[in-house]
């Protein structure tokens, strides 16, 4: 009989064998080791395979995001592996391809355009921490590729309203980060961010409008100075 260990995610604790704790183990001491990364992208990607637990699973798609951050060439055919996941019946799957995505994504856009509906279809999520995960996975890819989503801002801005606190916490800083890059497609959005930083009931919401609305009015500036 296989000893059994523990592993946190959120609230749940979710008991591993003695063999995934294993490799759970490897896979971080992989991902803390970034000298190591060219030469264990199959080993991390093998672990994407159905043979294997979800939580050896959500690991392995965690690192091969952070992998793919640095190296998005070599991680560019496993891409449909990650994106496979994107509509799994366990949300810490579905949590984890978005987050790959939005930093193999970040590194190099060409590689994630083909799978940016499916992507965006995340926000409509039942799950909290897959519609953050789509929110944060697109700031990460519009930090080099910000013209991908000006014209998919008022999805974003919908999200203000979001069920999910955290969700409403971090919709306003997909503004900010546009804003720096292309302020001409949020200026339209400059008045319910203000509106926001002044109304919200959450403290870190009005926060964060408060900085989209600043970044953007030093970027507008810049550009016409």
């Amino acid at each position: 009989m296989a000893l059994k260990s523990g592993i946190h995610y959120g609230r749940v604790k979710i008991m591993l064998s003695s063999n995934d704790k294993e490799i759970i183990d490897e896979l971080r001491k992989i991902q803390k080791s970034r000298d190591c990364w060219k030469n264990n992208i199959d080993f991390v990607a093998d672990k994407l395979n159905e043979i294997y637990s979800v939580e050896v699973k959500a690991k392995a798609l965690w690192v091969i995001g952070e992998i793919g951050l640095i190296y998005p060439e070599k991680v560019k055919e496993y891409i449909d592996v990650i994106v496979g996941y994107i509509e799994d019946e366990h949300p810490k799957l579905r949590e984890r391809s978005v987050n790959a995505l939005g930093r193999i994504g970040r590194a190099d856009k060409n590689l994630i355009i083909p799978y940016m509906d499916k992507l965006m279809k995340t926000r409509e999520d039942d799950m909290e921490k897959v519609r953050l995960a789509f929110v944060w996975a697109c700031e990460n890819i519009a930090t080099n590729a910000p013209e991908l989503f000006c014209e998919k801002l008022e999805l974003f801005k919908d999200m203000f309203s979001d069920p999910g606190e955290k969700v409403r916490i971090e919709a306003p800083e997909m503004f900010r980060v546009v804003g720096k890059r292309k302020p001409e497609c949020v200026r339209p959005y400059l008045k319910k961010l203000e509106y926001i930083a002044k109304n919200d009931k959450h403290p870190i919401v009005r926060i964060h409008s408060r900085g989209a609305v600043r970044i953007t009015k030093d970027a507008l500036k810049k550009d016409n100075a």
